[in-house]
């Protein structure tokens, strides 16, 4: 199915692209209502659920805290920060066949994975 692309589209794209920070829906929706008062959050998470499903933008989905949105769709890991929430991205090589390494005797099917690795960032460890 192909979906058009709208005004409201290009402008979540254009900030999640401009963000780099692996933004929430908020963050998103703080940056557009700036310069554009009449939009809605619902048109922000329509537009992200889009955007991420058609691969355009990664939905990195986090466990008792706010999805973030990632301008860079390869896959790759992430970092969160244990103080202040925020996410990084790490540099270390995508292991696509470690779904292949896991012993499965229920014969779940796999169809990938997300690792995000916890720690504390340097702003955080410099401000101790």
């Amino acid at each position: 199915m192909k979906t058009r692309n709208t005004v409201q589209r290009s402008l979540v794209l254009e900030a999640v692209k401009k963000l780099q920070c692996h933004a929430t829906a908020d963050e998103i929706y703080d940056m557009i209502v700036q310069r554009h008062p009449d939009i809605s959050r619902g048109t922000i998470y329509r537009n992200l659920l889009l955007l991420s499903e058609t691969g355009k933008i990664r939905k990195i989905l986090m466990p008792n805290g706010a999805d973030r949105y990632d301008h860079q769709c390869h896959e790759h890991y992430h970092a969160r920060c244990t103080k202040c929430g925020r996410i990084l991205d790490v540099d270390i090589a995508y292991l696509s066949n470690l779904e292949a390494q896991i012993e499965n005797p229920d014969g779940f099917e796999f169809t990938g994975h997300d690792i995000i690795f916890k720690g504390i960032c340097p702003q955080c460890r410099h401000s101790e």
